[in-house]
């Protein structure tokens, strides 16, 4: 996720050029797991408004996801090691559960479980 001037420009722009096409959240690419053929992935491209908060402060110009697994345990371990957590753990139907964290540089990082 980036921060733009102007998302549904920036967006427009990208699919008539490039052909990526998005929804609300963004384009998904899919790849296939290296480890289990069987198994699919998304990695998801997505701009935001430049006011955006979602991403941190107003200085943070993008924001990382993590594809993580068992968030709720990964969340004990990070509060055991004084990892600063900026919410609780949201679960969205058919996208799964997110969670929001601060790493070492300050940077704003979300962390993803897939459903």
């Amino acid at each position: 996720m980036f921060k733009s001037k102007a998302p549904d420009a920036t967006r427009k722009w990208y699919e008539n050029m490039l052909g990526i096409e998005d929804d609300p959240y963004g384009y998904k690419f899919e790849w296939i797991d290296k480890e289990d053929t069987g198994k699919t992935g998304v990695t998801v491209w997505s701009p935001m408004p430049e006011d955006s908060d979602y991403l941190g402060d107003a200085d943070q110009q993008y924001m990382i996801n993590y594809r993580v697994h068992n968030l709720e345990r990964l969340t004990v371990q990070l509060r055991e090691n004084g990892v600063v957590i900026l919410d609780e753990i949201e679960e969205y139907e058919g996208l799964g559960k997110f969670l929001h964290i601060i790493d070492i540089d300050g940077r704003r990082v979300e962390l993803w479980e897939p459903a």
